[in-house]
């Protein structure tokens, strides 16, 4: 739990008194959001889980193990079905794009390209494994999720060497 936590604060973890995160932003705008698909996390129960930045904290949306129909919606990527836990990082591209346009667009998926950065990073000093999966059916991921924001990411992590 103490390194799936440091992982979700390199996502998008608050570093400053006025709201700053871990990644940045265009404007500030924050336009992600961090799920975790959680299976075999120790003092974790499984389920499905939002990241909430002020307090870093998780609130529980669901208890249902959701991996194998994430597994299915990632075109069979067993990592998924296998790994601990999964970070799935989804946007609202209209806080982004209220403010800049249609520019926010590509700004939002530079902003998931640093989040993506930083969970990696985390992820090596902690001598975990994790990879960056952008194949995946973002209808079926977002109707399994049951949520609102676009599906961008979804990276399981665990042990390196573990299958």
């Amino acid at each position: 739990m103490k390194e799936l936590g440091q992982l979700l604060w390199a996502a998008q973890g608050i570093t400053s008194d006025w709201g700053g995160r871990s990644a940045p932003s265009a404007g500030a705008t924050y336009p992600l959001e961090i799920y975790v698909v959680a299976g075999n996390v120790e003092n974790l129960q499984t389920g499905l889980y939002q990241y909430l930045p002020q307090g870093h904290s998780l609130k529980l949306i669901s208890n249902v193990d959701l991996r194998n129909q994430l597994t299915a919606a990632a075109f069979g990527q067993h990592m998924i079905k296998n790994a601990p836990a999964t970070i799935v990082i989804a946007a609202d591209f209209a806080r982004t794009t209220r403010r800049y346009g249609n520019r926010g667009i590509m700004y939002v998926h530079i902003e998931v390209g640093h989040s993506g950065q930083n969970i990696y990073l985390q992820a090596e000093a902690l001598d975990l494994g994790t990879v960056a999966i952008g194949a995946f059916d973002e209808k079926q991921v977002k109707n399994l999720l049951g949520i609102k924001e676009n599906p961008l990411y979804i990276m399981p992590v665990g042990r390196k060497g573990e299958k």
